[in-house]
């Protein structure tokens, strides 16, 4: 007879802790796969094979279509957003221009009746002012109150006197962002970038498919490996070869134009859509153990 343990004890009226592993509750974790990750020769916005590859200094790459219409497009929308927040400003001020002259008619006209007998005169000797010196509802200061009452009374229970939220429209940033890293990016600071092609006929499969090298150790290029690209004249190299020789020449291995330290840019890989970035390679998901919800039978049961 099977010991008395919590795999074998069902009949409790809870769930045990392996009846729940079992059953897919709590978080999951699982590794990404290659299919996961954004190849390092594919744009950051269409996600395609790059063509006439555009790098930012944080080492984003894009096609030169894709990430001139992204910045043409955010100084569209931050010239309309200027439109609108300079159009609000001056509904604002005529605004406030009309409240101050209506403030002004009120005033003079209250001013006007006070002296030109506005107020009514009683016979009555038994009529009593009040310590302000109005005579009751028929006074012109309860009348303006009540108007006051009147205009700015916002009765949300009547469709006619349902008070309206303002929408305040805040003045927009006039930089353009980078749609990866959203960091301040300009045209001038994009730079072109350059791999060197694999030529070797008997690794190279189709004419669709293009392999790149580096040109320092002429290993194949994948996303396993760390890329470096030069500033100054765009050229691709391994982490490697780059710390190795170019940092230490402060020249590049192809064309031999002169380079610093800071003209390195690592290059991004993947961290697009689903996809990880960098070494967070790990995807999670909390699942929660409901009536009817049949994670049972959707997640197969964990060996133990």
């Amino acid at each position: 007879m099977p010991q008395r343990h919590s795999k074998n004890n069902n009949d409790l009226a809870f769930f045990t802790y392996d009846e729940k592993k079992k059953l897919g509750y709590g978080t999951q974790k699982e590794r990404l796969g290659k299919d996961s990750i954004k190849p390092f020769d594919s744009c950051s916005l269409c996600l395609k094979t790059f063509i006439d590859p555009l790098c930012c200094q944080k080492g984003h790459i894009f096609c030169k279509e894709c990430i001139l219409e992204c910045l043409l497009s955010q100084k569209k929308d931050i010239q309309r957003k200027l439109t609108a927040h300079t159009s609000q400003l001056k509904q604002e001020k005529d605004e406030e221009a009309d409240k101050l002259t209506l403030q002004k008619a009120r005033e003079l006209d209250a001013f006007d009746q006070q002296n030109h007998g506005a107020l009514p005169q009683s016979t009555d000797k038994n009529f009593n002012m009040d310590r302000n010196g109005f005579h009751g509802a028929n006074s012109v200061k309860t009348t303006s109150y009540e108007e006051e009452a009147l205009r700015t009374m916002k009765a949300f229970w009547l469709p006619s006197a349902t008070p309206d939220a303002p929408v305040k429209v805040n003045a927009p940033s006039t930089v353009t962002t980078c749609p990866e890293g959203k960091e301040n990016l300009k045209m001038k600071s994009l730079f072109s970038i350059h791999f060197t092609e694999d030529t070797n006929e008997e690794k190279k499969g189709s004419a669709l498919d293009k392999t790149y090298i580096c040109p320092s150790c002429k290993v194949t290029l994948t996303n396993t490996l760390s890329l470096v690209g030069l500033s100054s004249c765009g050229h691709v190299f391994c982490k490697k070869c780059a710390e190795k020789f170019v940092v230490v020449d402060k020249v590049c291995l192809v064309c031999n134009k002169g380079c610093k330290e800071r003209n390195l840019v690592n290059l991004e890989k993947g961290g697009t859509g689903f996809a990880g970035h960098g070494d967070k390679l790990e995807a999670k998901e909390f699942k929660h153990l409901g009536s009817g919800s049949g994670l049972g039978l959707v997640r197969p049961a964990m060996k133990t």
